[in-house]
């Protein structure tokens, strides 16, 4: 039997995990469904539209941030958050090429 030599680019695969665990969470799908549906928003829209704390969607948002899932960008005293769809659309096509879908 052939033996592969298994080599990881270890950057690559804590990003990736890092990414997974955002996108794992039924919260922070929700949060990111929500900010889809809307466009761009802040986040006090975001937790009175879904009843959350306002802590608590920060804390998801932070999270989705660091993964460079949403994107945020400050307008005066608000942050308006977006969703960043080319790495949304990476993470999907990932999933399904390792589905084989």
């Amino acid at each position: 039997m052939k033996k592969t030599k298994v080599i990881f680019d270890v950057e690559k695969l804590e990003y990736s995990v890092e990414l997974a665990r955002a996108l794992a969470h039924p919260l922070r799908m929700k949060i990111l469904q929500f900010i889809d549906q809307k466009g761009e928003i802040n986040v006090n829209k975001i937790y009175n539209a879904l009843k959350l704390e306002q802590s608590i969607t920060s804390q998801h948002l932070s999270i989705l941030r660091s993964a460079d899932v949403v994107r945020a960008t400050r307008d005066g005293k608000l942050v308006m958050y977006a969703v960043n769809y080319p790495i949304v659309e990476r993470a999907m096509n990932a999933v399904n090429h390792f589905l084989g879908k």
